[in-house]
């Protein structure tokens, strides 16, 4: 029995209409954002708005509801809180909360990569969508070792090896967790059977529409942020170092 937080699976016609309006969610976004801006100086308080928009998108749009129909949809939606809205999350924590916890760079991978997979296993993930509960149990999971993840990788504190490491290992992992699922030649998570083809894919299409977003997008923001860390922190000190 499989009862979405985020409602029924809609109709291509209704679509538009399926907004969530879920009091409580709404009241503890807009309080926890409202906390984070009025935190941040004020010339960085951009980055906050861009927070909401992601979030705002990602549990209040349509796209909550059409998650519940196309498992294409639920992968654009992890995708928004595990690779965008959860860096932005760590930029934007004070230095002195984030600096408080120190534990190994590989723990951290580990703890991250677990807890990914083990969402993505069809038991799993079909009970995440078999109520309010278990849907946030999930979601607590998948966003809370995102925002731990991007913490240790941007800080400063972590060495420019072990956070470019940390990058590629999760673009590594990501991409084998996507082809897993792009290649399974069969449809694997029961809540999609019945629910895809009012949107003309079939279960197995649906699926591998969604390993492939989370094999090219999904590993997008790791891969420009390694970049970002080899020419930032890497090369730049060693041509100012040449330039002199």
């Amino acid at each position: 029995m499989f009862e979405p937080y985020c409602g029924a699976a809609p109709m291509p016609a209704n679509l538009s209409s399926s907004w969530n309006f879920d009091p409580a969610l709404i009241i503890i976004l807009a309080a926890g954002l409202i906390a984070l801006y009025y935190a941040q100086p004020r010339a960085q308080r951009g980055l906050t708005t861009a927070l909401g928009m992601v979030v705002f998108a990602a549990f209040i749009s349509p796209l909550c509801a059409l998650s519940s129909a196309l498992f294409s949809a639920r992968a654009v939606h992890h995708i928004l809180v595990g690779a965008v809205a959860a860096p932005m999350i760590a930029m934007i924590l004070p230095l002195r909360l984030t600096s408080r916890v120190k534990v190994p760079v590989e723990l951290v991978f580990v703890l991250h990569t677990a807890i990914y997979w083990l969402w993505h296993f069809p038991v799993a993930y079909d009970f995440a969508l078999s109520g309010s509960w278990q849907y946030w149990l999930m979601q607590s999971g998948l966003i809370l070792a995102s925002v731990w993840l991007w913490t240790v990788m941007l800080s400063q504190r972590t060495s420019v090896f072990a956070a470019i490491g940390l990058s590629v290992g999760t673009m590594v992992q990501m991409g084998f967790l996507a082809a897993v699922i792009t290649f399974a030649p069969y449809p694997i998570f029961e809540a999609h059977f019945l629910t895809t083809e009012a949107f003309g894919l079939n279960p197995l299409q649906d699926q591998q529409l969604a390993g492939l977003l989370m094999w090219t997008v999904g590993i997008l923001p790791y891969a420009v942020t390694a970049i970002w860390m080899v020419s930032s922190r890497l090369m730049a000190p060693v041509e100012r170092r040449g330039g002199n």
